[in-house]
């Protein structure tokens, strides 16, 4: 299995995430299966802490919701001129928990553990052969990873019947890996780790009862790896200094029959951020512009046990050109397509599971010279399954 370095961030309960100037939205909740859609608003389980810790206000007693969530990235990268790296993604677990507890009929706390930043490659032998037999793009990269999982405690206020407010500080651990292989056939592997703050600032308006709308600000994070930036001249392509940039998101949910929702998101994400990094690598230098994101789901209560989602999500790329793109970061704009069931077993307890499919394009790297080459119809796919209780 690919990712080894990465099993410290899976017993830390994260999820691994990447990809296209976005943070991966999917953590092993109902959400996958709305494609995020109405995540800041729908505050359906103790998990919208991740979008806007305000919807913690709609949570009753005390809730818990456990998250599981297999990843699989259809990720080629061909070379223009030498050997291909055939995926640099494959298979990844991922786990995530989120507890809530109502103080009162006011005040409501939450702790999240997960992880929804970070990126993680593999490209095994790639390049220009070398004279030993080996290649020339493993001296600069053979796989690299930076990868984060959040410890969030949470709280809301009810300030009234329409009204709510929350807030919670992220406690972000993060760590990076690189291996290389020396121009003499040797390997080099190397890694550092980073602890970083932020915060997230939400509201909650419920209109009446069928209608609610959330908005929330995460701020920006940074973290500051101590890597080894060169090789025997070979310069290193991973960032040492990155900043998983700040984000608002908006979000609507309307309950429009006992039967049928519907609920969308708009958001946007700083993403300009990343031309400020410090990059040991030859990357294209400033070619990342903030994104857009957009999402439209639906709920139908088939039954009074089973209801079925699904949705569409769209980001905009973080390339200003792309056909300027990082090699690390091999992704143009982004589409996400979701279904998943909720299954009630009892009163206190239910089930999820949830499919979501992920096109995120294509993309150019044309300024690293013989090791230039093209992203090629990149997909990913999430299949997850979650219980939530009340208890």
């Amino acid at each position: 299995m690919k990712f080894k370095s990465m099993l410290l961030i899976t017993a830390l309960c994260s999820a691994p995430s990447w990809a296209g100037g976005l943070y991966l939205y999917e953590v092993g909740t109902e959400d996958v299966g709305l494609a995020g859609a109405g995540m800041a608003a729908r505050a359906q389980d103790p998990s919208v802490m991740v979008a806007n810790p305000a919807g913690l206000a709609m949570m009753k007693g005390d809730q818990l919701t456990l998250g599981a969530q297999a990843l699989y990235g259809d990720v080629p990268y061909t070379v223009n001129n030498g050997n291909n790296a055939d995926n640099v993604i494959g298979w990844f677990p991922g786990m995530s928990a989120f507890y809530s507890h109502a103080v009162n009929d006011q005040v409501t706390v939450g702790l999240g553990v997960y992880g929804n930043y970070g990126l993680a490659l593999d490209f095994g032998g790639w390049g220009i052969a070398g004279p030993k037999g080996n290649y020339v793009g493993s001296a600069a990269i053979k796989n690299g990873a930076t990868m984060a999982v959040t410890i969030q405690p949470s709280m809301a206020y009810r300030i009234n019947d329409e009204w709510s407010v929350g807030g919670s500080i992220g406690i972000n651990y993060g760590y990076a890996s690189l291996t290389r292989d020396t121009l003499f056939g040797s390997e080099e592997k190397t890694s550092s780790d980073d602890w970083a703050l932020n915060a997230k600032l939400g509201v909650l308006y419920q209109l009446d009862e069928s209608t609610r709308f959330g908005l929330a600000y995460t701020s920006a994070t940074q973290y500051n790896f101590d890597l080894n930036p060169t090789v025997l001249g070979q310069q290193a392509l991973v960032a040492q200094e990155v900043n998983a940039p700040q984000q608002i998101m908006l979000s609507a949910f309307h309950q429009l029959t006992p039967r049928w929702a519907v609920m969308g998101n708009l958001g946007w994400q700083d993403w300009s951020a990343y031309n400020h990094n410090k990059n040991n690598g030859n990357e294209a230098s400033q070619q990342f512009k903030d994104t857009w994101h957009t999402a439209l789901g639906v709920q139908y209560q088939y039954s009074e046990k089973l209801r079925l989602n699904t949705g569409i999500a769209y980001d905009s790329s973080f390339y200003k050109d792309s056909q300027n793109a990082s090699l690390t970061l091999p992704s143009g704009e982004a589409w996400r397509f979701g279904i998943g069931a909720q299954y009630q077993l009892d009163k206190k307890n239910s089930l999820g599971i949830a499919f979501e499919y992920m096109d995120i394009g294509a993309a150019s790297v044309n300024h690293l010279g013989p090791l230039s080459g093209q992203y090629n119809d990149s997909k990913m796919y999430f299949l997850t399954a979650n219980f939530s209780t009340q208890f």
